[in-house]
């Protein structure tokens, strides 16, 4: 038996990466899981790697846009018939411009990207978990939800918010049989970092990517990055039941980079 069976999860931003590491440790648990991403043909080659059968599922989805935030959580349920878990996945950095030079566009897709989906996502999730008296919401924070650095200050503005919403939805919901936390995973070589890292590097005027991870990882008790397996790890505890007592809080899964 496995630690979710019967269970019904999904993911924005699952195709890849940490939101498939954490799918895919979903799915091997026993989860039905419901896989999101803005591109169709991602997602099926997703399903077909995963093994597929009836417990995968793909609804494309744009975290960035609410209406197709809303519209996967009910496309679960329709396909499901229930939602147990959320994990509002999507994120990371949208633009390295300093507070006095980032326009309000800017500012606000940062804000849609990160925050904003994971509050669209908890809101209509809510619609079904309180219900029925059970729910799991992770939220996905960062390290740079504990901590700061140059360059990125719209996502570590984001981060640090995501953290104050679990918190706040920890205390509201928590004698409805729903828990909420944040993970804060560390420096994960994952495709976003070598897509966006360049654009870092350059802000901070660093001489290559390896420079950035060797930046990101110094700072850990392990000294190296963390892998997509350990986060997804500690998803599955909070998913589970053997997370039932732990909610309102948030897990670090950084190497011991932060300070707290």
């Amino acid at each position: 038996m496995g630690l979710l069976d019967g269970k019904v999860a999904t993911i924005t931003a699952s195709t890849r990466s940490i939101g498939r590491g954490i799918a895919q440790a979903f799915h091997d648990e026993g989860a039905t899981v419901v896989l999101s991403g803005r591109n169709e043909e991602k997602g099926r080659k997703a399903i077909e790697e995963m093994g597929g059968g009836d417990r995968l599922h793909f609804i494309a989805c744009d975290a960035s846009n609410q209406q197709q935030v809303e519209a996967l959580v009910d496309g679960t349920v329709a396909k499901c018939g229930r939602i147990d878990i959320i994990v509002p996945n999507a994120g990371g950095v949208a633009n390295t411009a300093p507070v006095a030079m980032m326009s309000d566009e800017e500012w606000q897709y940062e804000l849609n990207f990160n925050l904003n989906q994971t509050f669209w996502m908890t809101r209509r999730a809510l619609k079904y978990m309180l219900p029925q008296q059970s729910g799991r919401i992770i939220g996905m924070s960062s390290m740079y939800g504990k901590i700061s650095t140059m360059a990125v200050p719209g996502y570590i503005a984001n981060k640090h918010a995501i953290i104050g919403l679990m918190k706040a939805v920890a205390k509201e919901v928590g004698t409805q049989g729903i828990t909420a936390n944040a993970l804060c995973p560390g420096f994960v070589p994952t495709d976003m970092f070598y897509e966006t890292g360049p654009a870092t590097v350059e802000a901070m005027g660093l001489p290559n990517l390896d420079a950035l991870a060797q930046i990101m990882y110094s700072v850990t008790a392990i000294q190296r990055p963390n892998t997509e397996a350990e986060v997804a790890a500690a998803a599955v505890l909070l998913a589970s039941d053997l997370g039932a007592g732990i909610t309102g809080t948030t897990i670090n899964v950084d190497g011991g980079a932060s300070p707290y």
